[in-house]
């Protein structure tokens, strides 16, 4: 790194949680306020909070990486790496005391000068990435890498240096709590969730009106008291204040703005179409599949009872239909639908036509339908109906999962279409 001038470094870092305690929002948090100490003079440009792909085998609660930009100047780039050195050490201990784990931390803090491949980002949002490759990657890119022998964190800490927000991304203010309260229950009504939204009209998705319920508080025992999602950071800020002067909510200790990729549906690829070529299927847990046809491929579609609407609609489907989807291929190459549209049904058999307020009656094979009250005939055939899918819960014929059962990724209906 040239030691003359301002620096402007990329920090990334990941992995340093346990299913069941700490937080890497909160990790980044203390390294960014041990920079500041050290280096008063540095500035800290958009931190960011970039949601990963959901299928990884690694994933814990949230799976989101941290990053930010400093700006420092080159002569202290020894004080910024040696305060990095120090504050790392700490989270190796502290991820050394952790419980058993199926998912053991694997902490990395990735720092670079200059942009990065924004592919990284990419390759991590929507699909596996291993850890060799990515690893020689960024040993190729020149990034300064602080970790301990477990490297899996840098995986998603290149990811989220490699994020290149849009002027549509989201925001999301992160309060953690005082330290005697954590693993304590969280004080934050549900009612002042509810008020909050209705205050601050720029904020949304921080609670489930299917449920009744606030989306905002984790049920974990991890430092987070609570994360607000809004359009801009002044939203966030203000419902964030606003809670702060209640007094059914606790008092948090301290907060951040992050810039993310939540809502953005980066983990999706475009819509795609097909036709129904068998009976959908319940199998355990109400959660029910079927199998379509598009461009000349079996796909075979899986909604979860947790989806709700997506399941209902699917489970209603019929040979025949054309319906539209987006979803997440699964490793065993299912797809897992996230949202679903029946674009254009196939006629519902509504039974045998009717004579003398009654169903008239097969005359036997190859005879055509007889009136048992006055002996008219007519043709074997049946009557059918358009498909009613009018109790299905939709968005211009769109079904998704209530606010409870989606991803950080997805895109709410409320906030813009897909285009079919």
């Amino acid at each position: 790194m040239n030691p003359e001038g301002p620096l402007v470094l990329r920090i990334g870092l990941d992995d340093t949680d346990h299913p069941l305690l700490g937080c890497t929002t909160s990790a980044f948090d203390e390294l960014i306020t041990l920079l500041l100490e050290r280096i008063p003079d540095a500035e800290v440009h958009e931190r960011a909070l970039v949601r990963l792909w959901p299928f990884a085998e690694r994933r814990t609660r949230g799976n989101g990486a941290l990053s930010a930009q400093i700006i420092i100047d080159g002569g202290q780039i020894g004080e910024f790496r040696q305060s990095c050195q120090e504050w790392f050490e700490g989270v190796l201990a502290e991820v050394s005391e952790h419980p058993p784990s199926k998912v053991p931390a694997a902490p990395v803090l990735l720092v670079s000068e200059g942009p990065v491949p924004e592919e990284w980002y990419w390759e991590t949002v929507s699909g596996h990435v291993d850890l060799e490759p990515r690893l020689e990657q960024v040993r190729a890119d020149g990034c300064w890498m602080l970790s301990g022998e477990r490297l899996w964190g840098v995986v998603g800490a290149s990811a989220a240096i490699a994020w290149i927000p849009n002027p549509s991304s989201t925001w999301e203010l992160i309060a953690w709590r005082e330290p005697g309260m954590i693993g304590l229950p969280r004080q934050v009504t549900s009612e002042s969730v509810r008020l909050m939204e209705r205050s601050n009209l720029m904020t949304f998705v921080n609670r489930d009106p299917t449920a009744g319920r606030g989306l905002i508080a984790p049920r974990t025992p991890c430092p987070v008291l609570y994360g607000i999602r809004g359009a801009t950071s002044e939203s966030v800020v203000d419902a964030h204040r606003w809670m702060q002067a209640r007094t059914d909510v606790e008092k948090s200790l301290r907060w951040a703005v992050h810039r993310t990729n939540q809502l953005s549906d980066d983990h999706l690829g475009t819509v795609s179409y097909g036709t129904v070529i068998n009976r959908p299927e319940e199998i355990k847990g109400a959660h029910s599949n079927v199998a379509v046809s598009s461009n000349g491929d079996r796909i075979s579609l899986v909604a979860f009872s947790e989806g709700g609407p997506v399941n209902r609609l699917l489970r209603r489907l019929q040979v025949g239909d054309r319906v539209a989807w987006l979803g997440l291929i699964a490793p065993d190459g299912s797809v897992h639908l996230e949202r679903l549209s029946l674009l254009d049904p196939t006629p519902r058999v509504a039974g045998r036509p009717q004579c003398c307020e009654k169903s008239m009656r097969s005359g036997g094979a190859g005879q055509q339908l007889r009136c048992r009250e006055c002996g008219s005939k007519t043709i074997r055939e049946w009557v059918s109906t358009d498909a009613d899918v009018s109790d299905i819960e939709a968005v211009a014929n769109w079904s998704e999962p209530s606010p409870s059962n989606r991803r950080h990724l997805s895109r709410p209906l409320e906030l813009g279409l897909p285009e079919t």
